[in-house]
Order: structure tokens, then C-alpha cells, then sequence
């Protein structure tokens, strides 16, 4: 008896074909991905405070419980949006995200200059549109560029004790 590999291999190749769909799709169909759940914890362009999980309900799966997390959901469609996190005494994070939760630039407190982060974020037509003599002032600040018009900027500053 002989076996015809023919179906054996169509069928590996479907369900591949499946998979890898299934994998790409899911992120952009969920309901339930990052930003509709910042989202409701206030308007955009505006800071707010992530609470911390329960067991009943957490905000964002998986967060680490010995850091203090923030959240600003942006929109930049109008107007480029100015950051300033003042730093911590241990350890701070700034890390921005698309709509869709790819990661686009990072910083922690070690690359402020001052005793904040203090940074500009625009899309790069915003960028552009800077008058020249506005780029010799950027030195003295950080300019980030976003790839989309929305997205999340989500802040982490590590506390030693809750109340701090």
C-alpha cells in the first residue's frame, strides 16, 4: 500500500497558510486590545494613571507590580503633543506605541539631561512643517517621531513602597 503525499502536503501547507493568518489577523480584529482599554481611563492627550490589577479586573494584563504605570493615549491629528515626566529616584520609563501596539521608540530616566523627560512628539509631517530656525532649538530638546497620527505612550516608574 502507498501513501500519495500530495494531500498530506496541501494540507500542511493550508494549515500554515491558516495559522499565519489567523496570527496576523487577530491583533487587528480584537476588540479588546490596549488602547480601547486606555481608552476609557480618560480623553487622549491627557496622563492617567493605570490602576493596579485585582484579581477580579486588570486595565493591562500582565503588569509588573513593583512599578507605578501611566498612560496617555495621543492623538495627534491637530496639534504635535509636548511630554514632560519628572524622574523618579530609581528608575523611570517612557515607551510609545501605535494604535496597534507596535513599539516605535524608548527612553528611560538615564537619557535626561535635566531632572525630566521633556520631549515633543509629532508625525513627520508636523516635523517638516518646523520653521528652519526651529531645528536649532530642537537640540535642547527631543523630538520623537510618531509613524501614525495615534497611539499610546505609556510611562513606568519603578517604586520601592505603594505610598511613595
Amino acid at each position: 500500500m502507498r501513501i500519495d503525499p500530495l494531500p498530506i502536503v496541501i494540507g500542511l501547507v493550508l494549515g500554515g497558510l491558516v495559522h499565519l493568518t489567523t496570527v496576523f489577523a487577530l491583533p487587528r480584529l480584537a476588540l479588546e486590545d490596549a488602547f480601547t482599554r486606555i481608552e476609557r481611563l480618560g480623553p487622549a492627550n491627557q496622563v492617567h494613571f493605570v490602576p493596579s490589577p485585582t484579581p477580579f479586573e486588570a486595565v493591562l494584563p500582565r503588569l509588573d507590580p513593583s512599578f507605578a504605570h501611566a498612560a496617555c493615549r495621543y492623538d495627534l491629528t491637530h496639534t504635535p503633543l509636548r511630554i514632560t515626566v519628572p524622574l523618579s529616584p530609581d528608575y523611570l520609563s517612557v515607551s510609545f506605541y501605535t494604535r496597534h501596539g507596535l513599539p516605535y521608540y524608548a527612553l528611560n530616566d538615564r537619557a535626561a539631561a535635566q531632572r525630566a523627560i521633556d520631549l515633543q512628539l509629532m508625525t513627520p509631517q508636523q516635523r517638516a512643517a518646523l520653521p528652519p530656525d526651529e531645528e536649532i532649538t530642537a537640540a535642547d530638546r527631543l523630538i520623537v517621531e510618531s509613524p501614525s497620527t495615534e497611539g499610546i505612550v505609556f510611562i513606568r516608574a519603578f517604586v520601592r513602597e505603594r505610598g511613595m
